[in-house]
């Protein structure tokens, strides 16, 4: 049983998706813990991480969206490698990956 958590969100951020459908940037899985790429970002196992941020109209990876913020000294060269590297490592577009079960005020 996953213990309960409150996850502050924006009130505009998307619903969580079905598990295994696409992501809708909700942001729910990156509030609730870091993957293993965040844990290194955030420096933590639990909570919030750090890489989590919003854009637009959904919550997105700033290691995937911004390289260049989380890891300033990377050469501009290495940024498509690292974005590469990092959707897989992620596993962005593989579906949500989720079990988790929101109550929304």
């Amino acid at each position: 049983m996953i213990p309960h958590r409150i996850i502050h969100l924006r009130a505009e951020a998307p619903s969580l998706p079905p598990y295994g459908s696409p992501c809708t940037g909700c942001g729910l899985c990156c509030a609730w813990a870091p993957c293993p790429v965040g844990v290194i970002i955030s420096r933590r196992w639990r909570g919030r991480c750090r890489a989590l941020v919003w854009q637009h109209d959904r919550y997105v990876c700033r290691a995937l969206a911004q390289p260049e913020r989380v890891w300033p000294w990377l050469p501009g060269a290495a940024l498509p490698l690292v974005r590469r590297w990092l959707r897989r490592a992620i596993a962005a577009g593989a579906g949500c990956d989720a079990h988790l079960e929101t109550l929304r005020p």
